[in-house]
């Protein structure tokens, strides 16, 4: 497999967002059963964030190997007894791998070319009654010059998240997440057009805003937000 080089530096910035790395968990956590697998693990932000130690197994997948080798160090850190293993690698080249029983792309699908052919393969990939977990950018509308500058494809509506659903999976939940970051979004998207967020403005976000969203959030019902969280469950 050629390496490959991860275009991003956000991922050290959007690590210090503590509000938000709870609020997520929060949702993901009921399907964080067993053996996990998490797809583009990146620096291990989102492993340290999810994996507590109640897990039997946890394979951080990623494709960089500069990333692949900072994430050897979050691993370390992670609290036992789970046993925590580092790959290299995409889906394509996991092979036979044992099935997982959780599946987690944490903004990453939005940066594979063939989607819907990525969540076919994780479905092959899954143990009977596991669960594929996708929370991703919200709202093609929003695409911003950040979203070009990190590598993103695309972003997403519960509507084009449906669309992928592989044969052999259900979907079983669907619902925006950060409803006031969608004006924050937007702002950025309409007047800023920045492709690269400060310091100052994730901490803002992190600290002010997501404390709303969490509040405002089940309020809407979760139909509005600036990223969307699917689950699929194996049938």
């Amino acid at each position: 497999m050629t390496d490959y080089a991860y275009a991003g530096t956000e991922l050290p910035l959007f690590a210090l967002a503590d509000n938000w790395k709870a609020y997520f968990r929060r949702h993901i956590r009921p399907f964080l059963s067993d053996r996990v697998l998490e797809v583009g693990a990146g620096i291990g932000a989102t492993m340290q964030t999810l994996c507590d130690g109640t897990q039997a197994s946890w394979t951080a997948l990623e494709p960089d190997p500069d990333q692949a080798t900072q994430l050897e160090a979050a691993a370390a850190k992670i609290p036992g007894p789970c046993s925590v293993e580092v790959r290299k690698g995409t889906t394509e080249s996991l092979g036979g791998a044992a099935p997982f029983d959780c599946i987690l792309y944490v903004d990453v699908l939005e940066h594979i070319e063939d989607d819907a052919r990525e969540l076919e393969r994780a479905a092959c990939l899954l143990a009977p009654g596991g669960a594929v977990v996708v929370l991703a950018p919200a709202h093609q509308a929003l695409f911003s010059p950040f979203d070009a500058e990190i590598g993103h494809l695309r972003r997403y509506s519960k509507t084009s998240l449906s669309a992928l659903t592989p044969s052999s999976l259900r979907m079983e939940r669907c619902r925006y997440l950060d409803s006031v970051g969608v004006c924050a979004s937007f702002a950025n998207r309409a007047c800023l057009r920045s492709s690269m967020p400060t310091r100052r403005q994730i901490l803002f976000w992190d600290r002010v805003m997501i404390p709303l969203s969490r509040c405002l959030d089940p309020l809407f019902a979760y139909r509005l937000g600036k990223s969307v969280l699917a689950v699929w469950r194996e049938t």
